[in-house]
């Protein structure tokens, strides 16, 4: 696995040499190419200068702001090399926070973090003590010329950096609409908890496949052997909303569906204070 970025993980005057490494493969995905459909010759796209409609080979090719319109500035990648922030050399921590505190939706991209020569037991100092604390470390980095928020986390014997959004970039929830409702009765809560606990699992991410990938690639099977004929397409229902008035009868029949023994709601919350009292105690 080749890194992305060498550089330093900072927080105080502590220094921690590392180099990220991308946490997520790039799987195998099926791609389609765009086909004229008379004749299925493939589509070709081109870079045309709009000046005189001529095609532009990439050697030609720079990178301009419009601050104007019709007025550039030119930006080479020794430009950008030369912007003055810390983050482009070095992951300055700057706050560390509750990791429960911070809204999932600001995640989106994790990375790896390994210690180069001479930082391994600060790493694992700084990895041991987020661990132990339940926080996370916020910082800046810049990666392929854009600076991003991310957030320096403990997992297993590793530390990782997971992006994130700057607060700017969240679309505001506002115009969500959620209609107000009746709050839900004592019996519904008491039948939805039994039914989650009934549910409930260890986590085992492998168990979950990507069923699409999975039927896209058999229906083009399908398609190679049938030679060009249209293959019988399967209807697909969306499911109806449960309304207010059935969801006692469709949390009964989930429930029964189910086939797994569960205590009831009540009864595995108490097991749960127990065990925590027990925790305390011990």
């Amino acid at each position: 696995m080749k890194a992305i970025w060498k550089g330093s993980i900072s927080f105080g005057l502590v220094t921690i040499p590392i180099a990220v490494l991308p946490a997520t493969s790039a799987a195998e995905k099926i791609s389609f190419r765009m086909l004229r459909k008379g004749d299925l010759s493939p589509i070709r796209f081109k870079r045309v200068a709009e000046a005189d409609e001529k095609e532009v080979p990439w050697d030609q090719i720079v990178k301009g702001f419009e601050y104007e319109k019709g007025l550039f500035v030119v930006f080479e990648e020794r430009d950008f090399d030369s912007i003055p922030l810390q983050s482009t050399e070095a992951i300055a921590i700057q706050d560390f926070v509750e990791l429960g505190a911070i809204n999932p939706i600001f995640f989106h991209t994790p990375y790896y973090l390994e210690p180069a020569k001479g930082g391994a037991a600060a790493y694992a100092l700084l990895r041991d003590v987020l661990a132990e604390t339940g926080k996370v470390g916020v910082a800046k980095v810049t990666l392929r010329n854009r600076e991003h928020l991310a957030a320096i986390k403990a997992n297993g014997k590793l530390l990782v950096m997971e992006l994130m959004h700057f607060a700017h970039e969240i679309a505001p929830a506002d115009a969500i609409k959620v209609p107000a409702t009746k709050p839900a009765g004592a019996r519904e809560k008491e039948m939805a908890k039994t039914l989650i606990e009934q549910m409930s699992s260890d986590w085992e991410p492998e168990k979950y496949q990507d069923e699409y990938a999975t039927a896209v690639t058999k229906l083009v099977a399908q398609k190679i052997k049938a030679g060009g004929r249209k293959v019988a397409a399967h209807k697909r229902h969306a499911p109806a909303a449960t309304n207010v008035v059935d969801l006692v009868k469709v949390l009964q029949e989930s429930l029964k569906a189910s086939g797994k023994p569960a205590k009831p709601a009540r009864a595995a919350a108490r097991g749960r204070k127990r065990a925590v009292s027990h925790q305390h105690a011990a």
